[in-house]
């Protein structure tokens, strides 16, 4: 496009310029948005050449249709804003342009960047009013559902994917629960997790599936639905989880080859609840030893001094620790330096935090897909920095163990940490 100014023109604009150095680029972005939306109707001018077979003002015989004019719409393009474009018509309606689908609005790069934005952590109202200053377009909390919404397909095929190809060792499994929209009312609905240890120390999630309740019955068809997808059981040694009444007989039954760990943390919490307030902070140091002990003999040894120590005052919260003790101690059966990752919930209570950290500002998930979505998105980000840090692998990086070469991961001393709530 050819921009002619006259001398007194172009003094007034310098001038202007000087008063708003803003202003040039306004001006620049005016330009080239007139520029885009004569190109646009160009190209939709020849598309009618092409739908009709003559050219404008060509006569041949025979001909039923014609030109009938323009008319103007708005359409929204990345980086130039929305652009006003002359859309022509035919005198019968029957000219579709392709160029610009009557009911596209606006490019596909930019519904990609709605979406990305969405699943990034910004509300499908909080994006609707910064749409217009951000895309150039105001674009609607019910646009930006339905934007995302054609993610659907490509979610459903991650979570369902094949995993044959996959040489899991240890399953790590958890539930999380989220205030839903199911049909007209709101309600807690539990999404079962399950992230995967490979071979070589990486993590990945396997699974992600909405259950009626934490119970045995939905964990069974979780682990079944795993194994259809040609998740190798055989190659699965260890599960880590949590001590709901069943999981474990679940999990031993579908995964014959494979051990039990529980998280630690969940069974100090289960024992400092029937420990009285004044009591508690010994208790779970005495607690802290048993777990970081640097054998299984040594923990057995710390758990005899803690029975002997505690049994009288809180016999309750001792047969409690009793009963989990071998479960929380499977660790030991595994490479030292996967101790560590083993005995706590640090893998899987991080995807959940940001599963959490998510989903906060939402309040209600919009429905299962809505969730599965957000998840999916959350555990692709997530697995991206777990390549980087694989379990058992990342302390030999750590300086301290490259100035102490000799240091031995099974002569771990006892951290000396003041938490009460966790070890």
């Amino acid at each position: 496009m050819k921009i002619s100014l006259s001398v007194t023109e172009l003094k007034n604009v310098f001038k202007e310029i000087q008063r708003q150095p803003e202003r040039i680029f306004e001006m620049m972005r005016v330009e080239m948005n007139q520029s885009v939306g004569e190109y646009l109707a160009e190209l939709m001018r020849a598309e009618l050449t092409h739908f009709l077979g003559r050219e404008p003002y060509e006569r041949k015989a025979g001909e039923t249709n014609h030109r009938n004019g323009s008319y103007e719409r708005q359409f929204a393009m990345k980086r130039f804003g929305e652009v006003t474009v002359e859309v022509p018509r035919d005198r019968k309606g029957e000219f579709r342009s392709e160029v610009l689908p009557r009911s596209k609005r606006y490019e596909d790069e930019l519904r990609k960047d709605v979406c990305l934005m969405y699943l990034t952590g910004i509300s499908t109202r909080s994006l609707s009013m910064l749409s217009k200053q951000l895309l150039g377009r105001k674009i609607s909390a019910g646009e930006v559902s339905r934007a995302s919404g054609e993610l659907v397909e490509a979610v459903e095929r991650w979570r369902t994917r094949d995993l044959s190809q996959e040489k899991i060792k240890y399953l790590l499994v958890d539930g999380v629960n989220f205030s839903m929209r199911v049909g007209k009312s709101v309600e807690i609905v539990l999404v079962l997790v399950a992230v995967g240890v490979r071979e070589d120390g990486t993590r990945l999630v396997l699974g992600l599936q909405a259950g009626d309740k934490e119970s045995a019955a939905c964990w069974r068809e979780f682990f079944k639905d795993l194994k259809s997808r040609s998740l190798r059981a055989e190659n699965v040694t260890l599960g880590v989880m949590d001590g709901l009444a069943g999981l474990e007989m679940v999990f031993k039954e579908e995964f014959s080859h494979a051990e039990v760990q529980r998280f630690e943390v969940h069974v100090a919490r289960n024992v400092l609840a029937k420990v009285p307030k004044k009591l508690k902070q010994g208790v779970a140091d005495d607690m802290r030893s048993i777990f970081y002990a640097s054998s299984k003999e040594k923990a057995k040894e710390f758990f005899v001094q803690f029975k002997e120590h505690w049994e009288k005052e809180v016999p309750s919260a001792v047969k409690c620790l009793e009963n989990s003790l071998e479960a929380c101690l499977t660790f030991f059966k595994f490479p030292p330096e996967e101790w560590q990752a083993l005995r706590t919930t640090n893998i899987i209570e991080r995807l959940n935090k940001e599963f959490k950290r998510r989903t906060k500002s939402m309040e209600i998930v919009a429905g299962e897909n809505a969730c599965y979505r957000l998840l999916a998105f959350i555990s692709l980000k997530m697995e991206v920095h777990w390549k980087r840090n694989p379990i058992g692998k990342v302390a030999y990086n750590l300086p301290i163990f490259q100035r102490v070469p000799l240091l031995d991961f099974t002569q771990n001393a006892v951290p000396q940490q003041s938490k009460v709530d966790g070890l």
